[in-house]
């Protein structure tokens, strides 16, 4: 990060649009793609619910206007950010951009770089450890559920009356791994590069089986260049007001510097972790494709730009910054 390179696993993601692109999946293969991603979902869930610490997400609950501004952040300040990207002419922004523009907005944080940008800017780790785990476990809940109220009759392919399969296809297996964590905790801990692997996979297969169904569906004629460059600057604002808000917002509010560094980083990030496969349940194949593009982009920017925010916080702990 400290050379603004790109993300290596953005890397690999990218070289499977391309593998997908020039070498798509269809047919019966398609169908087998189908079903071992829908079990690759399973399993990433899984690894998240046995990852995650109950205990230590309810003991950070003390700070909990630290973590009530995360998530008015993450899951109210954003959606309606994205419902105003929707109100673009889609001329300016095709109506499938504009719902993963919106889908985006209602993701849950991420964990990891929320935590390790806000350990490079000296800010609350604990805080951070806890509202990051936090926000991913209300989205398993929420964003389905603000999926279906936002962009139901929006050709985003979800019907409100499906939301309870939804949202048990992801809860079930991370209520499992919740429950399996007292026996297999400690033994993901110890293995955590190999089950790396494993996640990071399962994200590449949905994303192979995405835009294999996407380019069958041919929707890659409906996006141009143009398209392109207005949906990069649709994502950099994004990420700029909400950086600002959470800056502003928390200094208003009297927070110390530290907790005000946890807020805006982990108030800042959408996860593509959970993103990707979230889409492949709440999408039809053929749409996933073009609904998460906007997500991957904004992944890069809020990686760029938030690690060139946290060098600068740490360079200057003595006197007061907020992100503008």
């Amino acid at each position: 990060m400290s050379r603004l390179r790109l993300d290596p696993f953005v890397l690999a993601i990218l070289a499977t649009v391309g593998v997908a692109t020039l070498l798509p999946a269809s047919g019966a293969v398609a169908g087998g793609f189908g079903v071992a991603t829908t079990v690759a979902v399973g399993v990433l869930f899984f690894l998240y619910g046995a990852r995650l610490s109950t205990q230590e997400a309810l003991d950070g609950l003390r700070h909990w206007r630290l973590h009530a501004l995360v998530m008015a952040a993450t899951f109210v300040l954003f959606p309606l950010l994205g419902l105003a990207a929707m109100l673009l002419p889609s001329s300016v922004l095709p109506p499938d951009l504009a719902a993963g523009v919106l889908f985006l907005a209602v993701l849950p944080s991420t964990v990891q770089s929320s935590i390790a940008f806000t350990s490079i800017a000296r800010g609350n780790v604990a805080a951070a450890i806890c509202s990051a785990s936090l926000s991913n476990l209300a989205g398993i809940v929420l964003t389905p559920l603000l999926v279906a109220l936002l962009l139901a009759g929006d050709g985003a392919g979800v019907d409100g009356s499906a939301v309870l399969g939804i949202v048990l296809q992801l809860l079930a297996p991370f209520v499992a791994g919740q429950l399996a964590r007292r026996w297999i905790g400690s033994w993901i801990a110890r293995h955590s590069a190999p089950l790396k692997l494993v996640d990071r996979g399962s994200i590449l297969l949905v994303v192979y089986t995405a835009f294999s169904a996407g380019m069958t569906e041919g929707i890659w004629h409906r996006i141009d260049l143009g398209h392109l460059l207005v949906l990069v600057v649709v994502c950099g604002v994004l990420l700029a007001v909400v950086l600002g808000a959470t800056g502003q917002g928390a200094r208003l509010l009297g927070f110390a510097r530290a907790d005000r560094i946890t807020i805006v980083f982990c108030g800042s990030k959408k996860s593509l972790a959970s993103g990707l496969p979230m889409a492949t349940v709440l999408f039809g194949h053929a749409q996933v494709g073009l609904i998460v593009l906007p997500l991957m982009l904004f992944h890069q920017i809020q990686l760029i730009v938030c690690a060139t925010l946290a060098r600068r916080y740490a360079a200057s702990e003595t006197r007061e910054l907020v992100p503008v």
